[in-house]
């Protein structure tokens, strides 16, 4: 197994929350938009995974904002994935 599919499998298991509104944003975008993120992105998608469950929903369901602009990011184009304009 190389490196990469390590590291995917990885993220798949990260992906995998508590609560099922968060697997429905993370595992379809795992799948069909973090191959094409750029280094940086993919990088901010793994650091918003590290943050915790309560404080993703809020942010997703937009009750509250993240502080972080790097996570603030993230939000958006998950969110954008599923709720496009």
């Amino acid at each position: 197994m190389t490196e990469e599919n390590i590291e995917l499998k990885r993220l798949q298991w990260e992906c995998r929350r508590g609560m099922l509104e968060l697997d429905v944003l993370f595992k379809p975008f795992l799948d069909e938009a973090f191959p094409q993120l750029d280094a940086a992105d993919q990088e901010r998608f793994r650091q918003l995974l590290k943050c915790e469950d309560p404080d993703l929903f809020s942010w997703f369901m937009g009750y509250s904002v993240p502080e972080s602009p790097d996570h603030a990011r993230m939000i958006r184009l998950i969110l954008d994935r599923v709720q496009p304009k």
